[in-house]
């Protein structure tokens, strides 16, 4: 019987040190739920030098991953030290050596996950990624064990801290899209580069981990639709609100019989949809299952200690299946094989702002366009801004996506048609 569970922890950075912070100060507690003491045996940083506020010894720290791999009394190896190839790499030596992994890299999971899985699987290891998506929301671990009775068949989240944040800041304080980026930037919400996060990247890679889990087949980044919101024009979070919506970059993930559709965009969320008043930083998941309804999960979507908080609980679960002896059980093999469904099988409602001549005629030729391509209207409004340009405002009822682009593309070549101001889809009715 085992009286210490030893870990390997890869990178000692935000989520590193929220990590051994958590495990230093929590071991009463983690020694009444497993049994034993969890300690970090060892931690590989870049600098051995560099000074670091933690009561772990400095001669646990080292600069080789062949010093953690190479000692058998480690069980379990901690990757947090972002990135992508040296991640990946650490993770498959690591499981390949018979090590299990908990990680919290969302670019590695969500570009190589299905490998890491099968490569876990073929040496007996756990491979865990709570953390990869969400933050401190328990988002992976419900799909897996909580809903894992259940048949998910969509997803709508807002899983980017960054973008969300923006957004509030221009729907409730009227500020400009840059803006609200450099204040994001000042709080460090968002990076230095902010292009992952404004144009849609970041949330994409946690959706294709999301959807992948959700409808047991694997899901690729090239199959999600991606667009940021460096696109949102002014006054289209005013002119949302005067209809009852409001705008989020929003990750939607659907499936039925046709096959799964993934897109990470800019949406309308009518004001009433839970999804519209998840503000600020915070992230939140809107799960719609066969048997359980309509679930929510919400919280903090990134930060030291609520991320570590996700890794921590993963770290739990593989040392109960070290402790049990059933590590490396559970099979990740996809249920259903991949299909992906083309723009002619996507349907939703679609909100576009055109910036139209002041002419007799205009309103009757384009709504005509709509018509044409079998599109049907639910609202159209004329409406001159402050410029005295005329904007006409259409909202559809449900069209496919392949309706959507060539209507865009008629209007685009229409004489009549000044510019396409904005569009939306419409979700969460």
């Amino acid at each position: 019987m085992k009286k210490e569970i030893n870990i390997g922890l890869l990178g000692f950075g935000v989520v590193g040190s929220g990590v051994a912070q958590i495990l230093l100060n929590h071991q009463t507690d983690l020694q009444h739920k497993l049994g034993v003491s969890v300690q970090i045996k060892k931690a590989m940083v870049r600098n051995l030098d560099k000074e670091r506020d933690t009561k772990l010894s400095k001669d646990i720290f080292t600069t080789s991953l062949d010093d953690i791999l190479s000692d058998d009394s480690i069980d379990l190896i901690v990757e947090v030290m972002g990135g992508t190839t040296d991640a990946k790499d650490a993770i498959e030596r690591s499981l390949q050596a018979g090590k299990g992994v908990v990680t919290a890299n969302k670019d590695v999971m969500a570009e190589v996950g299905p490998k890491l899985l099968k490569i876990a699987d073929e040496n007996g290891c756990d491979l865990f990624y709570e953390a990869s998506v969400g933050g401190g929301i328990p988002l992976i671990r419900t799909l897996e064990d909580g809903l894992a009775s259940d048949r998910i068949h969509a997803l709508t989240g807002i899983v980017n801290g960054t973008t969300n944040f923006m957004l509030t800041k221009m729907k409730e304080e009227n500020m400009s899209y840059d803006a609200a980026l450099a204040l994001a930037t000042e709080l460090g919400f968002a990076e230095a580069d902010p292009t992952a996060d404004v144009d849609g990247l970041d949330a994409a890679r946690k959706m294709v981990i999301l959807a992948s889990l959700a409808f047991s087949t694997e899901v690729k980044l090239e199959d999600v639709y991606v667009r940021g919101i460096r696109e949102i024009k002014d006054g289209d979070v005013e002119l949302a609100d005067r209809f009852g919506y409001t705008v989020k970059l929003a990750g939607t993930a659907k499936k039925d019989e046709n096959g799964i559709e993934v897109a990470v965009e800019p949406v309308f969320l009518p004001n009433a949809h839970p999804l519209a008043s998840v503000n600020n930083e915070m992230n939140a998941v809107y799960v719609y299952g066969d048997a359980v309804g309509e679930t929510m999960f919400y919280g903090p979507g990134a930060g030291s200690l609520p991320t570590a908080t996700s890794v921590t609980g993963d770290i739990v679960a593989a040392c109960r299946n070290l402790l049990l002896g059933v590590n490396g059980k559970r099979k990740h093999a996809p249920q259903y094989e991949r299909k992906v469904k083309d723009d002619a099988q996507k349907y939703s409602r679609y909100f576009h702002r055109i910036r139209v001549k002041d002419e007799v005629g205009v309103l009757t030729h384009l709504t005509s366009i709509y018509s044409d391509n079998g599109a049907s209207l639910a609202t159209v409004i004329q409406q001159m801004d402050e410029n005295n340009e005329t904007d006409l405002i259409i909202i559809t009822h449900e069209i496919s996506r392949k309706q959507h682009l060539d209507i865009l593309d008629t209007l685009k070549q229409t004489d009549s048609v000044l510019g396409l101001s904005s569009y939306y889809r419409v979700e969460g009715e």
